[in-house]
């Protein structure tokens, strides 16, 4: 049997992502060793870390041209010679752009029941276990802080958001555009939001933040990182989780010329990656799927079809044509 696959031809550093970076092929599908299963991929999950990964950066580990793309994913285990994993178990692990995924039973994970099937690559999987760890562990919220969210309609910056007010903070999000902005108010209930794309965003911060911000958990750096620096309160905390702002930029940009407002105000400025809490994963699942049980926790997906469409979904979440966390389903 043959398997689709999309594979990496090309390292988009510095640049933006391209449809040559990818290329369609097909390959028969191997023989089962002892312990493996194969996976029907049914769910695919995107983020703007797999760029990070194709230029290996550091953060994750190395890829190379001809490789199959990676990408979490949802599947079903239609083969299988491991006594773990039995046909027909539903499954979440590194499945790759592909039709077909061959890997050993314990590098996946069986769905847990009583939530949605795509929670476990939204709340329940890396976003959502991004956003717990890096507001609760790295920002260390109080209750009546005031927590500063940028990227906050996204995956990540929408969970970091409804945390921060089950903390008994309040809470103000940055997003591009009304409709964005009006449901991180309206839904999710933000206390404030800021259009970014139509606003001044420092003049904004400090309507926003009139006491200042105490965590600020940055998904984009750039300008609006420096922005944030200068409306810090005393003691803050800055969580770096991501910089999109220049992840296809050629040239770097300067660091932030208000970083000595860190000084200024004693505060601390501090990038963690999720990996790092791998052992409290179970309990911060079990917490996170709680908080959904009960409506304290939403999320919205953007999902869209078919296994051609792969690479320019990826695209999607650096053009911010997303709104939510992005999927695809293959059929």
């Amino acid at each position: 049997m043959n398997n689709a696959q999309w594979i990496i031809n090309g390292n988009p550093k510095g640049r933006a992502l391209m449809a040559e970076d990818f290329l369609k092929q097909s390959a028969e599908l191997p023989d089962l060793g002892d312990g493996e299963v194969r996976v029907k991929v049914e769910l695919l999950s995107f983020d703007p870390s797999q760029k990070g990964q194709m230029e290996n950066i550091g953060y994750a580990a190395a890829t190379e041209f001809g490789q199959v793309m990676r990408a979490s994913g949802i599947g079903e285990v239609i083969e299988s010679r491991a006594e773990r994993l039995s046909v027909g178990t539903k499954v979440m692990g590194s499945l790759g752009w592909q039709q077909y995924a061959t890997l050993p039973a314990h590098q996946l994970e069986p769905l847990s029941e009583g939530v949605p099937v795509s929670a476990h690559l939204g709340p329940l999987g890396a976003t959502g276990l991004t956003a717990y760890f890096g507001l609760l562990r790295v920002g260390k919220p109080l209750a009546g802080d005031t927590v500063l969210v940028s990227g906050a309609a996204g995956a990540t910056g929408s969970i970091v958001g409804q945390l921060a007010k089950l903390s008994g903070c309040r809470v103000v999000g940055i997003a591009g555009g009304p409709e964005k902005c009006a449901w991180l108010i309206n839904e999710l209930g933000f206390d404030a939001a800021i259009d970014y794309k139509n606003d001044r965003v420092k003049s904004a911060i400090r309507e926003a933040c009139p006491n200042g911000v105490n965590v600020f958990f940055d998904n984009v750096g750039g300008s609006i990182l420096n922005d944030a620096l200068a409306c810090i309160a005393l003691n803050a905390r800055v969580v770096i989780c991501g910089g999109i702002s220049r992840y296809q930029e050629a040239v770097l940009p300067a660091g932030p010329a208000n970083y000595f407002n860190l000084v200024f105000q004693r505060a601390s400025m501090l990038g963690f990656l999720v990996s790092d809490y791998a052992a409290e994963f179970p309990v911060a699942r079990a917490r996170l799927a709680a908080w959904l049980e009960s409506g304290s926790l939403l999320y919205k997906e953007d999902v869209q079809e078919g296994f051609d469409q792969i690479p320019a979904t990826l695209q999607r979440v650096f053009d911010g044509a997303n709104f939510g966390k992005q999927l695809l389903r293959l059929d």
